[in-house]
């Protein structure tokens, strides 16, 4: 029952539904007493033979009434009970979607997105069910079941009613050990669905290099594979939940022996009357459902319990990057400054990056250029604080970014990220994504700047094509440039575009980085890249090795250095000529 601990929070914010429904089911409760009692009276009076029409009609309009009220009654406790925990489903999911937002990139680094899914959807829902359904067994047990006893033994005969209850310490340590026996198999269950929702996802994600390696069989095996983990982990389950209600009926059915056997004596015996003997059966016949009640609660309580406990642990984790001590809510411009001692991911590893210091004013551009894993991305992801810096500083307008709070900071910045993510919308949605009530003027004036408007126009619904999920149904290079005129939509003080010209041809990236140099002449630029050509024309370029800067300067002054960037440089250029002299012969 610990769970309703750790939910009173909610029940007491929810106070005023939760009571009157409790107080309407309690009425309901001794709604059901009255019938036995009523069928029991008319059964004296027919052994009796003083049974008349208007007795009977009498009795039978009370029942009617009885039944009425009980339908009003329980239509209230189910919108007041099961309306709160709806309510409670909404609230926790609402807090889990906004703590995932508000999560850095390294706690997805830890996460699989199955896994949180299935947070969202099934531990959610299996805390929903104890919040409404374990709320009405607990009450509806208790209240039920201890107005029968009451009414059985005040009533009729405790003698009788003593005896009946003999067998129900033998339900309560069953019950009581199946429900701990749940708890562990549940959680193992709602563990494998993780891992099979997560599956799922990757899988779906990752179909077309599936498919091109020729992986289907493969594929559909290991799913096979996690999905009949799930079912076994849930026959488990199910295995343990089906011993409730067998467990639960004998011993009712117990209890009904008890009462015929020894209820027939107390009548020979003048003890009883034989509408008495029938009342106290139809009343041992009402705690059918507090005692099954009782078993289901269990199951419920159990399951919320183990889901819940998975959702705390999401909830309790720490928001390791937050902009509460922020000072400033003005959008910063384009001085940059990196003061960096020393940056690693994982504390004891090795650092990622090491003594970077530079600086570039606003309207300059910032070329990033080194071998892959030589720290370029994390540059930039320290300078949109997705991840801080603890030996050292980030600067923008001389200030710290961890002074700006993420509204002002994030206005300011347009990134374009190596993995270009486009939404299931049209393409005119996706690059408004950032400014939604971009006209379609600025949607096409931005798309020029990408150079991508030309493409656009030639599908046959133009800015109004649907790109489908993770813009599958487009080219890498258009993907790439589409990223770019999203970004270009806020029209940012500083612009990043982390290697997001690898995909378009020489030509297309010489038109966009024009376009780009003629439009921002007074706002940053940062370009990190593998080809030199993208960053040849910035006023500062540093080269990385192993998260050192190893060369900086601009184009001029590192090709006089005869280092790596020279070398790198005329490497390429060669390659470029190689490759335009082919494509002459192959001409």
């Amino acid at each position: 029952m610990k769970v309703f601990i750790d939910l009173w929070w909610y029940f007491k914010k929810e106070k005023r539904r939760y009571g009157f429904g409790i107080l309407t089911l309690m009425v309901v409760s001794f709604l059901s007493l009255l019938p036995p009692y009523i069928v029991g009276v008319i059964v004296d009076h027919i052994e009796r033979g003083t049974l008349t029409k208007d007795i009977l009609l009498q009795w039978a309009l009370i029942l009617l009434a009885i039944g009425v009220a009980t339908y009003i009654f329980r239509y209230i406790w189910r919108i007041m009970i099961f309306g709160a925990s709806i309510r409670l489903a909404r609230l926790l999911r609402n807090q889990l979607y906004e703590h995932f937002t508000n999560m850095s990139r390294r706690f997805y680094q830890k996460r699989r997105t199955g896994d949180l899914m299935a947070h969202s959807t099934n531990d959610i829902k299996a805390v929903e069910q104890t919040a409404g359904a374990g709320v009405l067994t607990l009450v509806d047990s208790l209240t039920m079941g201890g107005f029968v006893i009451i009414t059985m033994a005040a009533t009729i005969s405790w003698k009788l009613t003593l005896i009946c209850l003999i067998p129900m310490p033998f339900m309560a340590l069953s019950t009581s050990y199946y429900g701990s026996l749940l708890h562990k198999r549940f959680a193992g269950a709602q563990a494998a669905f993780s891992e099979l929702n997560d599956k799922v996802q990757e899988s779906m994600t990752g179909i077309r290099v599936t498919k091109a390696f020729g992986h289907e069989d493969a594929d559909v095996e290991s799913f096979k594979k996690k999905s009949n983990q799930v079912v076994e982990k849930n026959v488990a389950v199910a295995r343990v939940d089906a011993l409730f209600d067998p467990t639960i009926s004998l011993i009712v059915g117990i209890s009904y022996f008890l009462a015929v056997v020894f209820g027939a004596r107390y009548v020979i015996a003048d003890e009883m009357t034989i509408g008495q003997l029938t009342s106290f059966t139809i009343y041992l016949g009402l705690l059918i459902w507090p005692m099954l009640a009782f078993g289901w609660l269990f199951n419920i309580v159990e399951r919320g319990r183990a889901s819940y406990g998975r959702v705390s642990s999401i909830l309790s984790e720490k928001i390791e990057i937050s902009d509460s001590d922020a000072k400033h809510s003005e959008m910063p411009e384009g001085n940059i400054s990196y003061h960096i001692d020393s940056f690693n991911y994982t504390e004891g590893e090795k650092n990622t990056l090491e003594n970077i210091h530079f600086a570039i004013q606003k309207g300059q551009t910032l070329g990033i250029v080194g071998k892959t894993g030589s720290g370029k991305t994390t540059l930039l992801k320290l300078l949109m604080r997705e991840f801080d810096v603890t030996d050292g500083e980030v600067h923008i307008d001389h200030r710290s970014v961890k002074d700006y709070d993420f509204d002002a900071l994030r206005t300011a910045i347009g990134y374009v990220p190596q993995d270009h993510f486009l939404f299931s919308a049209t393409i005119a949605d996706n690059i408004a994504f950032a400014k939604p009530t971009a006209s379609i003027q600025e949607i096409i004036d931005v798309s020029k700047l990408a150079s991508i408007h030309d493409d656009i126009v030639r599908f046959p619904d133009g800015y109004e094509t649907i790109v489908g999920e993770r813009g599958v149904t487009l080219s890498g290079g258009q993907k790439q440039r589409i990223s770019i005129a999203r970004a270009l939509i806020l029209d940012p003080e500083i612009l990043i575009l982390d290697d997001s010209l690898s995909a378009v041809d020489a030509k297309t990236e010489e038109q966009i980085l024009h376009a780009l140099r003629y439009e921002r002449k007074n706002k940053t630029t940062i370009i990190t890249a593998h080809r030199l050509s993208a960053i040849k024309h910035a006023d500062l370029i540093i080269v990385l090795d192993e998260g050192k800067i190893i060369e900086q300067g601009n184009h001029t002054i590192l090709m006089e250095q005869n280092g790596w960037y020279r070398k790198m440089y005329e490497h390429q250029q060669l390659e470029s000529l190689v490759q335009q002299g082919g494509d002459n012969h192959a001409t």
